[in-house]
């Protein structure tokens, strides 16, 4: 999950910097910059939390095995719960800075456009890490909502990122 996180910043950072070189270019480059910047501040945020979560639910499964059935099993929901959620925000932080690459890429200074659209490839890579992530932490409970969300969320940043390859690629 850390990783993922680490993914998501790296390629808001990369459509920071194209986005902040792109300001005598395209009018929307400051707005662009200063959403590329939440979500890299997000990310990073979401690393730290990620890995709690992580040590969380490890820590609550241990303590299950010396506590009241009942009780125990809401507090390994809860627990297991933020493993989920965390990457699902992960994803969706990776799907919205491939948003951004492609009007980056699309709308940017020229010479900054590889920069956009490998940040909308690593942001996919993120988004499709984090629906991994969710895939094995929901185990059996495949019509969980919420793995819906992550699917939709990685096709779409995958599609993001294809659509600014070249044609022959």
């Amino acid at each position: 999950g850390s990783a993922c996180g680490a993914v998501v910043a790296a390629a808001a950072a990369l459509v920071e910097k194209a986005a902040n070189l792109s300001t005598k270019h395209w009018e929307g480059a400051s707005a662009a910059l200063e959403q590329a910047h939440a979500l890299r501040v997000k990310s990073f945020e979401l690393i730290e939390e990620d890995a709690q979560a992580y040590l969380a639910f490890v820590e609550v499964l241990h303590a299950a095995k010396d506590h009241d059935r009942a009780e125990s099993q809401e507090a390994v929901g809860t627990a297991h719960a933020r493993t989920i959620d965390v990457p699902l925000r992960m994803t969706r932080a990776a799907a919205e800075v491939a948003e951004l690459a492609v009007q980056v890429a699309q709308n940017g200074n020229p010479n900054l456009r590889a920069d956009a659209v490998v940040a909308a490839t690593l942001a996919a890579a993120a988004a499709e890490s984090g629906l991994t992530l969710i895939e094995v932490n929901l185990g059996d409970a495949a019509d969980d909502a919420r793995l819906a969300v992550a699917r939709k969320l990685a096709r779409r940043a995958s599609g993001l990122a294809l659509s600014l390859r070249p044609r022959d690629s």
